[in-house]
């Protein structure tokens, strides 16, 4: 364990996930945190408000969520790397600058360490419930990044990832752990800076007067200038041209939009990552993610034992939704089985995907505490018929 003298740690810890969290950011180049507490993310903060000053950068508690998510994306165009971290009811709350990011193509992290809901909920108990809304709760059409650990080392990993993606395509990237990773202690390994791989977003390599905000490039993401480095910039909500001003008309909408969608869609590949385990010959495939993917590892093993070919394919990317690799599952075995801690979110999602093509069995979960790994067993033997 040591500290490179920049305030940067490296080794090997005994740490929770929350924190993992954070020191994750750090790692990636996070230097502006801006958040107000909520249970189970608040260690997050608490940690950020310790570690950021320590490392040159800026921690800020805010009035509200919505007002963190504002200072987020204006830090986020001051040049500044920056992340927010929240749970369930501020989630909700952050919904509407969290598509002002989008509509602004302003690279952020937002982390939802989800509980028990809806509403207040269960503040101290794990749930996985907020999976649709990452995804659809922000108004208009559009597409998101959205990742999941399962773990306190992955959440750590993870973050400075959701830092890379955000800043190569321009979007807010949503870590969607949940309280039992959060709050799980765990051995991290937190490697030297120079073992970290970290990207920054393009700047624009024409003259100022030049300059578009929202001309892309071939990958269809702009160059972002960094406000007050002497570039023109016009940033707003509204339908907007490649100078960023209003353009309020279809045809501005049309181009707007589809490029926005295009940008993740069209580098899905590139986007997803799944972990596979025991694929190669499985009759029954269990879809997981987060804790619920940690609890399946069990009920799997015991399948095994049993006689039955059944694998596992973890989302560690939840959005984009791994369509090609479950079409092509699909046709090779029985059966889904998709246990989850709420009544049959991502569930769904798979069934949509494969159709009739293999059955696709939920094993919803409302939250609270974690899957009783018999019920997963029961499911998998089910399938199997």
């Amino acid at each position: 364990m040591s500290n490179n003298g920049k305030g940067v740690l490296t080794g090997e810890f005994f740490m929770e996930g929350d924190v993992a969290c954070a020191e994750g950011a750090i790692a990636a180049g996070c230097r502006f945190f801006a958040g107000y507490p909520i249970t189970p993310a608040t260690e997050i903060a608490e940690r950020m408000a310790r570690r950021l000053p320590q490392v040159g950068g800026v921690f800020i508690q805010m009035e509200d969520e919505m007002a963190s998510m504002a200072a987020v994306l204006g830090a986020s165009w001051g040049g500044a790397k920056s992340m927010t971290a929240t749970s369930g009811p501020g989630f909700s709350l952050m919904m509407e600058n969290l598509g002002l990011g989008i509509m602004t193509e302003t690279p952020c992290v937002l982390v939802n360490v989800q509980r028990g809901g809806p509403s207040t909920g269960l503040p101290t108990a794990v749930g996985q419930g907020d999976v649709m809304q990452a995804r659809w709760g922000s108004h208009g059409h559009y597409e998101i990044i959205a990742l999941s650990p399962s773990s306190p080392q992955e959440f750590f990993d993870l973050t400075i990832t959701a830092f890379n993606l955000s800043e190569t395509y321009r979007v807010p990237v949503v870590i969607l752990a949940d309280e039992a990773v959060g709050h799980m202690t765990e051995r991290v390994v937190i490697p030297p800076p120079e073992q970290v791989h970290t990207v920054d977003r393009r700047k624009p390599t024409v003259p100022p007067d030049e300059y578009l905000p929202y001309k892309a490039e071939g990958d269809g993401v702009p160059p972002m200038a960094v406000a007050g480095d002497g570039y023109h910039i016009h940033v707003t909500g509204l339908t907007h041209d490649e100078r960023g001003y209003p353009a309020m008309n279809a045809e501005a909408q049309d181009r707007l939009i589809r490029r926005l969608v295009a940008k993740i869609r069209d580098n899905a590949d590139d986007i997803i990552i799944l972990t596979e385990r025991d694929l190669d010959d499985a009759e029954v495939v269990v879809i997981a993610y987060g804790i619920t993917a940690r609890v399946s590892m069990l009920p799997i093993e015991m399948a095994r034992r049993e006689g039955i070919r059944v694998g596992l394919l973890k989302l560690v990317t939840v959005w984009p939704f791994p369509e090609k690799r479950l079409i092509e599952l699909a046709g090779q075995v029985k059966a889904f089985v998709v246990p989850e801690l709420n009544m049959g979110q991502i569930a769904l999602e798979v069934q949509r995907v494969v159709g009739s093509r293999a059955r696709t069995i939920p094993v919803p979960h409302p939250g609270g505490t974690v899957h009783d790994p018999k019920v997963i067993l029961e499911a998998i033997r089910s399938a199997a018929q």
